[in-house]
């Protein structure tokens, strides 16, 4: 199985921007869909955003859309999630996650998960 490996996350003002990776080490996204969720403590394991690789489509959570982007490199097997206009309550945990084909943003639908990167969003 393609091992998910993310990069990127670290602590920023409100107001400020940071961009996370999710490489494919051992494989590639080819007819995968690969999505961004979030932890915060206490929290539910919540669905950021998703793109499907072989079309582009990309879906995106309400309490993210307009700052975050989602994307997609082919030529170096990366997912790129890139957070503009951060507030503190988009500090949590971020995790990419990959399942054939389709976007879900159903948690339980994924079956391959990275280890997860620390946002930390300061007032």
């Amino acid at each position: 199985q393609v091992r998910l490996v993310e990069s990127g996350g670290g602590l920023v003002q409100a107001g400020g921007s940071l961009r996370l990776s999710c490489a494919a080490s051992g494989g590639t996204f080819s007819s995968k869909a690969v999505a961004w969720f979030r932890q915060a403590p206490g929290k539910e394991r919540e669905f950021v955003t998703g793109i499907a690789w072989s079309s582009s489509n990309t879906v995106y959570a309400d309490s993210v859309k307009g700052r975050f982007t989602i994307s997609g490199d082919n030529a170096k097997n990366t997912v790129y999630l890139q957070m503009n206009s951060l507030k503190p309550e988009d500090t949590a945990v971020y995790y990419c996650a990959a399942r054939p084909r389709r976007i879900s943003g159903l948690p339980y639908e994924y079956d391959n998960w990275g280890q997860g990167t620390q946002v930390t969003v300061s007032s």
